[in-house]
């Protein structure tokens, strides 16, 4: 019994192998960033959302318009095409950020793949 248990735990790791759990663990924290600045995304997305709708509501001619840390008196319709730029950048930047996190998703099931039929019960590649 104490024998296959020492085989279990005998496995040894290469170079390589060392490389892909390194691999792993920094694909796990992009993972993490992304999920992130996608949940910022989101909000922004949200938030920019609400101004448009906002700005419908309103019947002011000059709006405040925040740019950088500056409030500035702007024309109604520059607000409207601002707000829908900013949408629209947001909307790509988002896109992208998503695919990301699926390439990520995939090179890290890869990853788990190699590292699981190698280590078996040896490694935890989980998060609890």
């Amino acid at each position: 019994m104490q024998h296959e248990q020492a085989e279990k735990t005998d496995t040894v790791v290469t170079w390589e192998d060392q490389q892909n759990i390194n691999k792993f663990s920094k694909l796990n924290n992009r993972f993490h960033e992304l999920e992130d600045e996608i949940k910022f995304a989101k909000e922004t997305n949200d938030n920019l959302e609400d101004a448009g709708n906002e700005l419908i509501l309103t019947d002011e001619d000059i709006i405040r318009f925040q740019i950088g840390e500056v409030f500035a008196h702007v024309p109604r319709e520059e607000v409207e095409i601002r707000i829908e730029e900013m949408k629209e950048v947001n909307s790509k930047t988002l896109e992208k950020l998503e695919k990301e996190k699926e390439t990520v998703l995939a090179q890290m099931n890869e990853l788990k793949k190699i590292l699981y039929g190698k280590f078996r019960d040896s490694i935890n590649l989980e998060e609890d």
